[in-house]
């Protein structure tokens, strides 16, 4: 019998047609380890949802497969599909569907060719504990606020980051009095002098990755998914309300009255809030793109205790929209609680719609990219209609009907093949107004719901064919940074696909790929920290750095790794992993942070998904 070992190298084995190859563990990686190549979903399965498992063998026919409970009886068996080459991982594999199974309980694994499965459970809210987690996640990456370790675990506790303040004749090293850049560094990021006059205080906010970088396009989206996760709990029957409710998540505001997600919600809205050009300046009422060091610092380095100054960068028409949109969309779920902080999130939304409208291309440069991420996006037309969107459900006023109706995203598919990100804001606006009651007819609002239908009909005629369950894998076969996220992105899609049409289809297939985040892919890697028993824990990240100061922790439970990447940007991922199929182009190092960042985005992505899953 001819089973896959651990072999270096390429293997090259007869098969229907020409010869294919099977990518081994990579060859290039030092000290690896072996790795599972029976492969499942780390976390669990729900007892009515599909359970499938990936064997990567040598075996061109089907096999035996048995499921066996945790006191060794077996439970199931069967026989494997063949499915043949796989191109995302260049194996040979096969699938194991042992849907049927309605047992119940903890440590079930799965044999089969002489291989065994990592221990998963089959039972029901298994999903729970992920969808708070993956909130859990923002008040440890909070700026401008000291970590209480009795609240997020003292292995988080830390003091406040970048709230000092500039003494005379000192740089500043805080957000409290922030400077924009001055002349001679605008001109190197964007080619001509630009500076402003006046000083903001921009503190609070999250920290967008592993930097001390805080960025308003980045900002607008992560705020924006986790209140449409808390949104559609208000809009759809059966989602779970409870999940987010006030004392149910780890913050310091628990027990106030108010939901804890918009709590947390409303740290980065505030910061939001203070990167808008003030009346009385030239491009008022615009959003600064973002702030951050005027360097990259090193690795690892404590928040309150970075020694860069820090500057506010060019305003920027995508910035200006995301704050709009974002603020716009908050000020209807916080009106029911605080509502001279709801008028203050309109009043600042459609300063920021009027802005924009009025200088509709300060498009962020690729070359804006010293001490932190260049967010650059050379077309805004998806954040006018999302911004329309989100101010037209709040308001009902003609100015955002019009824009709404005028945009070319109201007629054509607002999702593409890789679901949506902050680059392609579009989807948010397509998933509000088909959710949240407003002005536009039945028959509009049954075009942008079929919208998001026709889109996950798509996602799932391509999904059936992927042998490790995933959600997203581009035709090119390059998976690009933040693979991860787009899985979750797109099993977000198929969810709401679902809630308008009850097509079991759609929430199998949103199910099933959550499989291939927690486990069931070439690695056999759990991206999400804390859940399964091989997760990814060396995010690059500057203060969740443990690998490189054993007196730091690990990211907290519940965050989500980038991902494979194509395209190796890092040196540590380009050593490693040099000659990569798609699925292992991924290094859990913290010096991979091409493969291996956190971001609020990418977080915010998985607690919108996960708020869905736990439902089920």
């Amino acid at each position: 019998m001819r089973r896959l070992t651990f072999i270096v190298g390429l293997v090259t084995i007869a098969a229907a047609g020409p010869l294919l190859l099977i990518a081994a563990d990579c060859p290039n990686e030092a000290a690896a380890s072996p790795r599972p190549h029976l492969v499942v979903n780390q976390l669990g399965y729900l007892p009515d949802a599909p359970k499938r498992a990936t064997l990567m063998t040598l075996e061109q026919t089907p096999v035996d497969w048995q499921l066996i409970a945790a006191d060794g009886s077996i439970v199931a068996r069967g026989r494997t599909r063949a499915v043949g080459i796989d191109p995302t991982s260049r194996r040979n594999v096969h699938i194991i569907d042992f849907s049927a199974v309605n047992a119940q309980g903890d440590r079930f694994h799965l044999r089969s060719s002489g291989e065994k499965s990592r221990p998963f459970a089959i039972a029901t809210g298994i999903y729970r504990p992920l969808a708070r987690d993956a909130v859990d996640y923002f008040y440890p990456v909070r700026s401008g606020i000291a970590v209480d370790g009795a609240i997020a675990g003292e292995a988080y506790a830390r003091p406040a980051g970048h709230t000092a303040t500039s003494a005379e004749g000192q740089i500043n090293k805080g957000d409290r009095d922030v400077s924009c850049l001055p002349a001679k560094l605008a001109a190197e990021a964007y080619g001509e002098p630009w500076t402003c006059s006046y000083r903001l205080d921009v503190t609070g906010g999250w920290y967008d990755a592993g930097d001390h970088g805080k960025y308003v396009v980045n900002g607008g989206i992560s705020a924006a998914q986790l209140m449409q996760a808390y949104e559609r709990s208000l809009h759809v029957e059966g989602a779970a309300k409870d999940l987010y409710a006030d004392g149910s998540l780890a913050l310091p505001e628990t027990g106030n009255g108010v939901p804890d997600i918009l709590d947390e919600v409303r740290w980065e809205l505030e910061f939001l809030l203070r990167m808008q050009v003030p009346e009385g300046n030239p491009l008022a009422g615009m959003a600064h793109h973002k702030v951050h060091d005027d360097a990259w610092t090193g690795l690892p380095l404590l928040p309150h205790e970075d020694p860069r100054p820090r500057y506010l960068h060019h305003p920027s028409t995508a910035a200006t929209l995301n704050l709009a949109a974002a603020a716009a969309q908050g000020e209807r779920l916080f009106e029911p609680y605080d509502p001279t902080f709801s008028r203050s999130l309109l009043h600042s939304a459609e300063r920021a719609w009027r802005a924009a409208v009025e200088n509709p291309a300060l498009l962020a440069p690729a070359s804006d990219n010293q001490g932190g991420g260049a967010y650059d996006d050379a077309d805004v037309e998806d954040e006018f209609f999302w911004a329309a969107a989100e101010l037209f459900i709040t308001t009902g006023k003609q100015e955002y009907r019009d824009a709404v109706a005028a945009s070319r995203f109201f007629e054509s598919a607002a999702f593409g093949d890789a679901g949506f990100d902050w680059a392609n804001v579009a989807a948010l606006g397509t998933l509000s107004v088909g959710l949240v009651p407003n002005g536009l007819t039945t028959d509009e609002i049954a075009r942008q719901r079929g919208a998001v239908v026709e889109a996950a009909e798509a996602y799932l005629a391509r999904w059936k064919d992927r042998a490790f369950g995933q959600l997203y894998a581009p035709e090119d076969g390059k998976y690009g940074w933040g693979s991860n996220h787009l899985m979750a992105q797109i099993g977000t899609i198929l969810a709401r696909a679902y809630d308008y049409t009850g097509d079991t289809r759609f929430k199998n297939a949103a199910i099933e790929g959550a499989d291939y985040l927690l486990g069931r892919n070439a690695l056999g890697q759990s991206y999400i920290t804390g859940y399964g028993t091989d997760y990814s824990t060396n995010q690059h990240s500057r203060w969740f750095a443990r690998q490189l100061d054993p007196a730091l922790p690990a990211p907290p439970d519940g965050a989500l790794a980038g991902g494979p990447n194509a395209y190796l940007q890092d040196e540590a991922a380009k050593e490693a992993r040099s000659g990569c199929a798609p699925q292992e182009c991924y290094l859990d190092d913290i010096q991979s942070w091409s493969t291996n960042e956190i971001t609020i985005n990418w977080n915010a992505a998985l607690a919108q998904y996960a708020a869905f899953l736990a439902e089920q």
